[in-house]
């Protein structure tokens, strides 16, 4: 039987670390380290690492052995075979833009945390159906934003999100400033520029400028 509550309890674990969780496309392995400890470092320790590269599975095997100071987790599960694959590299939670019934059943079995993602109050039903609590709110700014957030919390106080999708620096104060949001998600820290010149130094700026978000 799937335990709410302890489900909820190692989520919230990850979502308490840092007020953002910098979404990563990691398109040389080469790159994940120094990215990774750029992040982990000043500040923002949660990583998600999508399952959108060849080399995604790699980074996060890497990330998870030679940085003990990040928590290393896998975004864009899609399949119970991605959810076997990124615990067996050593993802300490999963995030998915969806969830299917499949995904919900595989992940009740799964030892690593999935945090699905919804986008409708249908959605987000469904997957208190399946004894999920907390969730990834997936695309938020194309899907109410600050508004369907605060809509939910109305009928289902008990559900806590990761809005991601559209949010920046700028935006990213007025949703942890909800009462049901734990921590939001966004890329604005990892610039494509800086990622490609190696660019450590900015990127560990702008993730302190993130870390000292409050909510």
């Amino acid at each position: 039987m799937f335990d709410t509550a302890r489900h909820s309890q190692l989520v919230d674990a990850v979502f308490d670390l840092a007020p953002v969780i910098p979404v990563l496309a990691i398109d040389r392995i080469e790159d994940a380290l120094p990215l990774c400890r750029a992040l982990a470092d000043n500040g923002l320790p949660v990583l998600e690492i999508t399952l959108r590269t060849a080399c995604a599975l790699d980074a996060i095997a890497l990330v998870a052995r030679e940085l003990p100071q990040a928590c290393v987790g896998a975004g864009t599960v899609l399949s119970a075979t991605d959810l076997a694959n990124v615990a067996d590299a050593g993802a300490r939670f999963a995030i998915s833009p969806g969830a299917t019934d499949a995904l919900f059943d595989a992940a009740k079995a799964s030892r690593t945390p999935l945090i699905p993602g919804i986008a409708t109050a249908s959605e987000l039903m469904r997957g208190m159906e399946h004894g999920w609590r907390r969730f990834k709110f997936f695309p938020a700014e194309s899907s109410g934003g600050i508004g369907a957030l605060k809509g939910f919390g109305g009928p289902l106080p008990m559900a806590r999100f990761c809005p991601t999708g559209g949010i920046d620096a700028a935006k990213a104060p007025a949703y942890l400033a909800l009462p049901n949001v734990a921590c939001v998600g966004g890329s604005w820290m990892v610039p494509a520029d800086a990622v490609k010149a190696g660019d450590w130094a900015r990127i560990g700026a702008l993730a302190a400028e993130a870390a000292s978000l409050k909510r």
